[in-house]
């Protein structure tokens, strides 16, 4: 499952073996200049907006890779169970935001808003 850290100066997701494969990336990285906010979303499914341009999904499953909606792209590494950190970014940033499902998704929402 991907991790979601605050590396430095930046937010990392780290990508599992299978997922890097799936998402077509070995993770993502963006300044924590570009952050603008940081949530926890208890239903993995809303953090989907548009369609996937650049990855994997089974529906019901999983959603891994970039998707695109008529506002941006998002990076999204989702799965069925858990909650999902959601970030969003300044509309600098490579991405309008990032979707990653966490184990401890919480203590990583903690980690970004102390450092903002």
């Amino acid at each position: 499952m991907a991790r979601l850290t605050v590396d430095d100066d930046e937010v990392v997701v780290r990508l599992s073996g299978r997922e890097k494969l799936l998402a077509h990336r070995r993770q993502v990285r963006v300044p924590l200049a570009q952050v603008r906010s940081a949530s926890v979303e208890p239903d993995w499914w809303r953090v989907l907006r548009g369609e996937a341009h650049h990855g994997h999904w089974l529906p019901d499953r999983f959603c891994i890779g970039a998707w695109e909606y008529p506002g941006g792209r998002d990076f999204v590494a989702v799965h069925e169970h858990g909650p999902v950190v959601l970030v969003d970014l300044a509309p600098s940033a490579p991405f309008a935001r990032l979707a990653v499902s966490d184990a401890d998704a919480e203590a990583a929402v903690r980690a970004i808003l102390r450092t903002l």
